[in-house]
């Protein structure tokens, strides 16, 4: 191989591996600059990994360290194969309670087996994601317009805000949904320790106050040291807040989990439910967040990331994972830029795990309360609201039922609501398209809609019509409506009706049937169907179907004037 072939291999070999593996990419771009950044809100990030991976460990009735386990091998695997600069992947309240569900009753009591099972269902998890990535799966994340990005932003805002407040203030509560954390919440305000409510309050005005002020400032990094200081200083733990106390010490050694065969398929159905869970957190969260910050991201190698986050969380005794939103709002507060803050926050809980698992035990738990609701905060747009409310109100509403469903129904949930409606919104606007009779006016150059244009004049004898939409078996029968319609209203009869079709994009067989009848319909009456500016791809449909076995082929123009020329000369020929 000579040296010019080697050196054009080279980074072809490399684009190919930095495709699947964009940490890579972003390793070779890195800029020193933006390590601070990194770093800062890689240990922010610690002080929200380390208890939150505990509490849904035993959600999902694992070991609380099984919790740490996942958390550090699936960060340190979406940092090499995760696209996304600020995802933030972990153990995850949503999926806590359906983990459960599904290994409780085959371990039957056996903590051991238990992890096994757990970790079989990360591995299969992992397995349905990565495949749908390579499957190219991820166009679901075309369904997700602005509006559907900006309501499931604020729905995830609301249920975070909703769901860290008795932690604020210092008490807990049990609720399955928004409304019972409300009214759960509401009465137990009686419970309320003053000073976990009160060092919550402190870091949340630090943090708030300094990204309003300050906004280079490490505004959370800040509150958490003060909410230490102040633990030691006040004896806080015997005040009767909740600290994070000494962490499990160690780490496990990769090896394969071992379960029944005949457990295989009930954990494989639990797998796709939760991959459906994982992939519409991940797409939804990854979408929203790359509009935010004004980048782009693959949603197919997203799925492949967080799916090879799952594969390597089974081998190291975890148990499946999903995006967490409040995590990722927080890197991205925190001033995240790449990666690395995923790898800094898995090394330093690594290292804490090996090392010195005390320290952060005197962290109040209202310190995690206060730095979760300010991320939520910032993850509800409401200058984006008031601009859809303005400009166009059903895609407000589009975000209004995504905020809705979100909140109320459950994240998937929402979801699903709101890209079922996106597509009917879609379907309706192309079923009931605008379509407009044309003229011509001595303002302006061509032919414009004689609504919008008053003095528009149309042309005696030819009915001009522009179809604003494909025309396909659910709007067939209504422009033939509207064809009927308007000859009905005009006076006098028009003899050609001339379609300016260039904004018809597609024809459909029931649509090319369609118009072969009311080619024939008016012929009987005298009247001519005639197609201007019809798109190659569309006409050589029309010769496919067969259609100009009916229509005369001399009635399709390239252009509006060469059609009212030719109507012009059928004029003079006639009369």
């Amino acid at each position: 191989m000579t040296n010019s072939t080697a050196q054009s291999a080279g980074p072809s070999r490399l684009a190919q591996v930095e495709k699947w593996m964009p940490g890579l990419r972003a390793l070779r771009s890195y800029q020193r600059t933006w390590l601070p950044r990194d770093l800062i809100a890689g240990v922010v990030l610690v002080t929200l990994l380390v208890p939150q991976g505990m509490a849904y460990a035993e959600l999902a009735g694992l070991p609380p360290i099984t919790g740490l386990y996942t958390t550090v091998v699936c960060l340190v695997a979406y940092a090499a194969v995760g696209p996304s600069p600020v995802l933030v992947l972990g153990p995850d309240s949503s999926l806590g309670p359906m983990i459960a569900a599904a290994i409780l009753p085959l371990a039957a009591g056996d903590v051991g087996q238990a992890i096994a099972l757990a970790g079989m269902l990360a591995l299969l998890v992992g397995l349905i994601n990565v495949g749908a990535g390579v499957a190219k799966l991820g166009f679901v994340a075309d369904l997700l317009s602005n509006p559907v990005r900006v309501g499931y932003l604020a729905g995830l805002a609301i249920t975070i805000f909703i769901g860290q407040l008795p932690k604020l203030f210092g008490f807990s509560t049990d609720a399955d949904n928004l409304i019972e954390e409300v009214t759960a919440f509401v009465g137990s305000l009686d419970q309320t320790n003053a000073w976990a409510l009160g060092v919550g309050l402190m870091c949340l005005i630090i943090i708030l106050g300094l990204k309003k002020w300050k906004p280079t400032w490490p505004g959370i990094l800040i509150a958490v040291a003060a909410a230490i200081a102040m633990s030691i200083l006040f004896g806080l733990a015997e005040r009767g807040v909740a600290v994070i106390g000494v962490l499990p010490q160690g780490f496990p050694m990769p090896s394969f989990p071992v379960v029944e065969l005949s457990d295989l398929p009930l954990l494989f159905g639990a797998a796709l439910g939760m991959s459906l869970v994982a992939i519409g957190d991940t797409i939804s969260t990854s979408a929203g967040f790359a509009a935010r910050r004004g980048y782009q991201v693959d949603s197919n190698q997203e799925l492949v990331g967080i799916g090879s986050a799952n594969l390597l969380a089974g081998l190291f005794s975890g148990f499946p994972v999903s995006t967490s939103g409040s995590r990722t709002a927080v890197a991205d507060q925190s001033g995240a830029k790449t990666q690395l803050t995923g790898l800094a926050a898995a090394v330093l809980v690594l290292a804490m795990l090996l090392f010195v698992p005390g320290l952060v035990k005197d962290m109040p738990q209202p310190v995690l309360a206060a730095v979760v609701i300010a991320a939520s905060i910032s993850l509800f747009d409401l200058a984006e609201l008031r601009h859809l409310l303005a400009i166009r109100k059903s895609e407000f509403a589009l975000a209004l039922a995504c905020i809705l469903g979100v909140a109320f129904v459950g994240v998937l949930e929402g979801i699903i609501i709101a890209v079922v409606l996106s597509i009917l919104q879609f379907f309706e606007r192309a079923w009931r398209p605008h379509s407009a009779v044309l003229g011509r006016t001595d303002k302006l150059p061509g032919y414009h809609d004689v609504e919008r244009h008053p003095d528009a004049k149309q042309i005696p004898g030819l009915l001009m019509v522009r179809w604003d939409a494909p025309l396909f078996f659910a709007n067939a029968n209504l422009f033939r409506q509207r064809i009927r319609d308007l000859l009905e209203q005009a006076d006098p009869l028009p003899t050609w009706v001339l379609i300016t079709a260039e904004p018809v994009t597609d024809i459909d067989t029931t649509a090319a049937e369609m118009l072969a009848d009311l080619d024939l319909e008016m012929n009987a009456a005298g009247l001519h169907l005639v197609f201007a500016e019809l798109k190659e791809p569309v006409q050589d449909k029309i010769v496919r179907y067969g259609l100009l076995e009916t229509i005369d082929r001399r009635h399709f123009y390239p252009t509006i004037e060469v059609a009212v020329e030719e109507f012009h000369r059928e004029q003079k020929k006639q009369g």
